[in-house]
């Protein structure tokens, strides 16, 4: 049964609650944030090649990509680790195939997936799974009209579930003896440029619970075969979820908590939950890759991407240094008037924070202002040329301090009647891949507390349905958006063959998916 409850708690209702980890205050804010909403974003313009997204020219990318090597042969840091969010089911990524099995209607995509079914690295696996049951290869019953029954095998529990399975473990790339996963893929190229002197990999995967034992299982199967043909001599790969205390409540149209079968309905809020994930690695771990689980590629097609990112991770550590050095000098007893127009400098050409030599001019404490401008966790991102493909961007936005500093919005963050918005929007040139290196330690040694650094009031409120009633779902801040709004925040321009998502099964027929 499917209907809204009085604000008020039940004595139930409080124990569900607290069995989440949610405070009751916790849980009110949510509902008061549902009523009030939350304010637009001070967006001043879109980040642009020579203002505020960094081209690497040949030179640069060499000597940053010597710096990071350098850096990994070193032993005089903490650890690297690679953070992949890979929880969920894949059925997004079925969802035209999901469409014809409802109302078999041949759209271009379908005719596309059958026309070329053969070069999916399932199609082998799926092939003899179709003469085994229906005594018929797949070219057999899709000529027959029975391409239905293909799709059910390949979706279903009748045959190899891809619908169940997260996308981190489907066959993604095929090579001449095995299929690989993206899980495979980001154990392999992670290999290459996170591995220290010692021959220490470490990733960290976010799943869901129903999936924990599969990716363990996979992992299990191949580890030593993976350890031996990459020379990994300690492979630490750890696993999390999504922590049910950030779960989210949600209600119906007139803000009023929603019941289901006499619980309150929560939803999980989003991938800026995950925050707390990548706040939890331990004490060991400095420098941090984030990338998204279906950004991979076969190793035929790896070396720009493992070029690329070895840039990125080499001009973290050029800025990062720089950054460290400066917040030192500023906990000198004397900082002289032409450190601080140094500094100033450096951040504004460096880190395209403007406003600031305005700001510090006007204020009381200048080394203070600076300080708390400086302290801060630090990441470079990553971004490519929007040639059409989902998701956020790089814009400048305006900070309480009055100063203006760069940060990554999604789509959902840009007010369509506000029209310096929709000029930012129209003026952009690059979006988000999720791919970046961040610094989860102060110069002293000292980890952030990333909690500490996130902008709530870039939360969002969004539309869903629950058995065919509209309700509102809060989602937390985005992990690279707002959850790391307060973070010091560079991008740099990458090339457009590194970034390869699959958002849906045809994607795989990309040439970068291909393992020729």
């Amino acid at each position: 049964m499917f209907n809204a409850v009085i604000p008020m708690l039940t004595k139930d209702e409080i124990e569900q609650i607290k069995s989440k980890g949610i405070s009751e205050d916790e849980f009110n804010s949510q509902i008061d944030a549902f009523k009030k909403g939350f304010p637009s974003l001070d967006i001043v313009g879109s980040a642009t090649l020579k203002n505020g997204v960094v081209k690497l020219t040949g030179e640069q990318t060499k000597k940053s990509i010597n710096i990071w090597k350098e850096y990994q042969q070193s032993t005089d840091h903490k650890a690297v680790a690679k953070f992949v969010p890979a929880s969920g089911a894949a059925s997004r990524m079925f969802k035209n195939l999901y469409e014809y099995l409802a109302n078999a209607e041949e759209t271009d995509f379908i005719k596309i997936f059958f026309g070329n079914i053969s070069r999916f690295p399932f199609f082998h696996e799926l092939d003899v799974l179709c003469v085994s049951k229906e005594n018929k290869h797949i070219h057999e019953l899709v000529n027959g009209g029975e391409g239905g029954k293909v799709i059910e095998y390949l979706l279903t529990e009748k045959g190899l579930n891809f619908g169940f399975l997260p996308k981190g473990l489907l066959p993604f790339h095929l090579y001449a003896d095995m299929v690989r996963t993206p899980f495979d893929e980001h154990l392999e190229e992670s290999a290459l440029y996170t591995m220290n002197k010692d021959g220490d990999v470490n990733l960290h995967f976010t799943v869901s619970e129903e999936h924990l034992s599969l990716f363990k299982d996979l992992l299990g199967r191949q580890v030593e075969a993976y350890k031996k043909r990459n020379a990994v001599k300690n492979l630490k790969v750890s696993f999390s979820m999504q922590d049910s205390s950030t779960d989210t409540v949600a209600v119906d149209m007139n803000n009023n908590p929603i019941k289901i079968d006499g619980k309150l309905l929560f939803r999980p809020g989003g991938h800026g939950s995950l925050l707390k994930n990548l706040n939890s690695f331990d004490n060991s771990v400095d420098v941090v890759f984030i990338k998204n689980i279906d950004n991979v590629v076969p190793e035929t097609r790896r070396e720009p991407v493992i070029e690329s990112t070895e840039a990125l991770a080499g001009y973290f550590l050029t800025l990062r240094n720089k950054l460290w050095e400066y917040e030192a000098l500023l906990d000198k007893d004397v900082v002289s008037h032409s450190l601080i127009d140094e500094i100033v400098d450096f951040c504004e050409n460096k880190l395209f924070i403007s406003n600031l030599a305005e700001t510090v001019s006007k204020n009381e404490s200048p080394v203070a202002f600076l300080k708390n401008r400086l302290h801060r966790p630090f990441r470079v991102c990553g971004m490519v040329r929007n040639s059409g493909e989902p998701g956020g961007g790089p814009y400048f936005c305006k900070n309480e301090d009055q100063t203006i500093s760069l940060q990554i919005l999604e789509r959902n963050q840009i007010c369509d009647d506000n029209e310096v918005h929709m000029a930012a929007l129209r003026s952009s040139t690059h979006f988000n891949p999720v791919n970046m290196v961040c610094g989860l330690y102060d110069y002293k040694g000292e980890k952030f507390d990333l909690n500490k650094y996130t902008d709530p009031n870039t939360a969002f409120i969004s539309i869903k349905s629950k058995n065919g009633i509209s309700l509102k779902a809060l989602e937390h801040p985005g992990l690279w958006n707002g959850a790391m709004s307060n973070w010091i925040t560079v991008f740099v321009e990458m090339e457009e063959n590194t970034f390869n998502p699959v958002k849906t099964v045809n994607d795989l027929l990309r040439p970068m998916h291909q393992n020729k």
